[in-house]
């Protein structure tokens, strides 16, 4: 049995941020089982822009939980940096959640009563090596809103914070569950801009999951899934820009 906090006999291959080997997640609902992945098995590398695809139910948000510590699988391990996240206990997953991980959601959990600013500060008061929230706002292109509070600005605007409140904590990876699925098109595209921008100036890997077939152009790799499997891994030769992309 793998022990906590130790590494695994074999070393990833180089340039391997994470490694999913055959994970299964279920869920008893009584006398029935429901399945949310059957045997996935999955490499993210570091710098990389990967998009999730799959419809809804196909186990993209299990999987994005999984990796980024806030689900365990029922079987099957994860490795971050040869480290065996499916070991730890809950207080190991809150420090790796923190050091690691950055986390942009389809709705944008801003604090009302608080500005842009003092939205990002939040985060970095758990970080130990901080953006400041001024820089991670120009990142976003919003440092001229940063005294804005959320109802003063639109729904694109509130995700761009909304990213660089997870950006401000100098994460490995951006886990991004569908970031634009409450956006039109255009807005869409300038949220996408911000996180392939951010993949490009950084090195952060950033995962994106969708059940847009369109983004799956930007991406590095997509990742297609499915009744909780992964059905199909796609190289992008000619990756789109945001600008590019229609739907």
């Amino acid at each position: 049995m793998t022990q906590r906090g130790t590494q695994r006999d074999t070393e990833q291959p180089a340039g391997t941020l994470f490694r999913v080997e055959d994970v299964e997640k279920n869920y008893p609902m009584g006398e029935v089982t429901v399945w949310a992945l059957r045997g996935v098995s999955l490499d993210i590398h570091e710098k990389e822009f990967l998009i999730i695809l799959g419809p809804s139910g196909s186990g993209k948000s299990t999987l994005l939980n999984i990796i980024g510590g806030m689900d365990v699988p029922s079987s099957g391990r994860v490795y971050f940096r040869n480290e065996d996240l499916t070991s730890y206990h809950e207080p190991e997953l809150t420090r790796y959640r923190r050091r690691h991980i950055g986390f942009v959601f389809q709705f944008y959990n801003l604090m009302p009563n608080l500005t842009a600013e003092e939205n990002v500060e939040m985060a970095t008061q758990i970080s130990t090596d901080p953006l400041p929230a001024a820089d991670a706002l120009d990142m976003v292109g919003l440092g001229d809103r940063r005294g804005h509070f959320p109802s003063q600005m639109s729904g694109g605007e509130q995700q761009r914070v909304a990213i660089a409140r997870a950006v401000a904590k100098r994460p490995e990876i951006l886990l991004c569950d569908e970031p634009t699925g409450a956006l039109d098109i255009t807005t869409g595209k300038i949220v996408l801009a911000a996180l392939n921008d951010i993949n490009q100036r950084t090195g952060t890997t950033v995962v994106v999951i969708t059940h847009n077939a369109a983004i799956g152009l930007m991406g590095h790799r997509t990742v297609r899934l499915a009744d909780g499997r992964v059905r199909e891994v796609v190289e992008n030769s000619e990756r789109k820009s945001a600008d590019q992309l229609t739907w």
